[in-house]
């Protein structure tokens, strides 16, 4: 029903930046909230950045400053500029949005997650 595909992942020196982008596609009536979790190993998936259709705005304390989530008004997607890179960034970052695929009928949907490494 909805379908997420990340881009924009790779390998980046400490101090370097990258941007991530998400697109949602597939039946989506509306939704509360688009954004990105992460997952390093051994850890448990965490929250890094939201953002709701009015454009509020909620970060992790860790990327506070440094991350910077937006989104394209008509359309379903995210996007999230990494800056000041550093090796705990380190994790797979997973798309993810919580949408009404119908009036009635609310869910909550991943996409297949987007590598982001640093390291000298």
């Amino acid at each position: 029903q909805v379908q997420l595909e990340e881009s924009g992942g790779g390998l980046v020196q400490p101090g370097g930046s990258l941007r991530l982008g998400c697109v949602a596609s597939g039946s989506i009536f509306s939704f509360d909230s688009m954004g990105w979790y992460r997952q390093a190993p051994g850890k448990e998936r965490e929250m890094v950045a939201l953002i709701t259709p009015a454009h509020s705005t909620n970060y992790a304390d860790s990327v506070k400053g440094r991350f910077t989530i937006s989104k394209t008004d008509g359309e379903n997607t995210v996007y999230l500029q990494l800056n000041s890179l550093k090796p705990e960034d380190t994790a797979v970052y997973y798309c993810n949005i919580q949408a009404y695929v119908t009036a009635f009928k609310w869910g909550d949907y991943w996409g297949p997650g987007t590598q982001v490494t640093v390291s000298s």
